[in-house]
């Protein structure tokens, strides 16, 4: 059974709540190592873990004056802690609780993902053996080249797909990366342990080495990569924007009772989901290049990287979220017309069988290059227009060619012209995927 998520989920990983709940949690993880260190009595550590707490608006207030996130939050704690807050954040730097407080963000956002990409595969391979011997023209350059099934297509989406959940599993690993070493790195004024302590209990893994930060290459892998998936679910959506045009009408997105296309045109049923997926992919991309930008940093750390993630990667996880589980509702509902696709395919006369035509007359015998010459002259023609408009004008004309019936028997040109001799190989691609 195909599991059920709401969007909400990824939007409360990005929330304050979130982000300082985890910072609460990191502090507390710290003040257990350091009490097993016998650098925090036990009463205070009881102290601290009973009564540790925050509030959103009052870490604001002293925000506006301190103007530094970190210490507003660490102020706000030791509020409720009290005397045992002096303990609170020994020898560690801000970027200790903020770059690993982000790291489990963007765990936790990448742990959805997967989620989200694993639903889309198993729809996709659904689909794909819904229409897997569906017939349809493929087309190379926009121009018609030989059969496939639709079904074929879906399945190199699904193999995409799986593509891109390892990759997402591979930035997962990468990104999930804790640093408690102090304020250039080194470990000065807190001991390793503590740093081993808090990323076991939190499933990270401690950084091999760091400067006041986690290095943000790490950072820029994690966008690239949500980069690549919108970049798939883009070439899938730029896919169904094509087949849906008026002239071609092979399959369309889910229009629903009472939807409107256009504002001046009733007749509009425009492909308006996956337009806005292609748009929203333009956003990824820039925010990786954003990241790609972040990683050269002065010395041990500036903070010029710190605005720009703030924004581009609670966005990138939110965007690229909304994507996946878009894309799958428009797989989903996606409206396909089998018949459409039979009258495409017979545009051009039998033309897309010209290779197979080809390779029979070179089989027996005849020149590769006459015999290229000889079926182009009779696709130059069909394409100008000349005979007459039949489907099969092109095997018509074979057949009353004396030179190909040298070669070729009437029964041998009739078995060329066979739709299903272009996909028998399907269930072999399939098999090969296992769907």
């Amino acid at each position: 059974m195909i599991p059920r998520y709401t969007r909400k989920e990824m939007g409360s990983i990005w929330s304050d709540e979130n982000k300082f709940r985890l910072f609460l949690e990191i502090e507390i993880l710290a003040c257990e190592a350091q009490n097993k260190l016998g650098l925090i009595p036990e009463k205070a550590l009881n102290q601290i873990k009973s009564r540790a707490n925050f509030d959103i608006k009052r870490i604001e207030e002293i925000e506006q004056i301190v103007k530094h996130d970190v210490i507003a939050f660490l102020t706000n704690v030791g509020e409720y802690v009290g005397e045992a807050s002096r303990f609170i954040h020994i020898g560690m730097t801000s970027s200790d609780i903020l770059d690993t407080g982000l790291s489990l963000q963007m765990k936790q956002s990448a742990e959805l993902i997967i989620q989200d990409l694993e639903v889309l595969s198993q729809i996709l391979a659904k689909r794909a053996n819904e229409f897997k011997y569906t017939l349809m023209i493929g087309r190379t350059h926009g121009v018609h080249a030989e059969p496939i099934t639709f079904g074929f297509k879906l399945a190199l989406w699904y193999d995409e797909t799986v593509r891109n959940i390892k990759r997402m599993k591979q930035a997962l690993e990468n990104i999930s990366i804790g640093k408690i070493s102090g304020a250039v790195g080194t470990y000065e004024h807190i001991d390793p342990f503590v740093e081993n302590y808090v990323c076991e209990k939190l499933g990270l893994k401690p950084a091999n080495v760091s400067t006041q930060i986690i290095q943000r290459d790490i950072h820029a892998e994690f966008l690239s990569t949500l980069a690549v998936i919108a970049g798939s679910i883009e070439k899938f959506s730029t896919e169904i924007r094509h087949l849906q045009k008026t002239e071609v009408l092979e399959v369309e997105e889910y229009f629903s009772p009472g939807q409107k296309g256009s504002s001046a045109m009733p007749h509009k049923r425009n492909p308006i989901t996956c337009e806005r997926l292609s748009g929203l992919a333009r956003i990824i991309r820039a925010n990786a290049q954003a990241a790609l930008e972040n990683v050269a940093l002065w010395h041990e750390r500036d903070i010029s990287h710190s605005s720009v993630e703030r924004i581009i990667i609670p966005d990138s996880c939110i965007l690229i979220d909304y994507m996946i589980s878009t894309f799958k509702d428009i797989v989903e509902k996606l409206v396909v017309y089998p018949q459409n696709m039979e009258k495409n395919l017979k545009l051009t006369g039998g033309l897309i069988f010209s290779q197979e035509v080809m390779l029979a007359l070179t089989l027996k015998g005849m020149k590769r290059e006459d015999a290229y010459a000889l079926v182009q002259k009779y696709a130059m023609e069909i394409w100008k227009g000349k005979g007459d408009s039949s489907q099969d004008l092109f095997k018509k004309k074979l057949l009353d060619d004396l030179e190909v019936r040298k070669y070729l028997n009437e029964n041998e040109i009739e078995n060329i012209f066979d739709y299903k001799r272009c996909v028998k190989k399907i269930d072999y691609i399939f098999n090969k995927l296992g769907i």
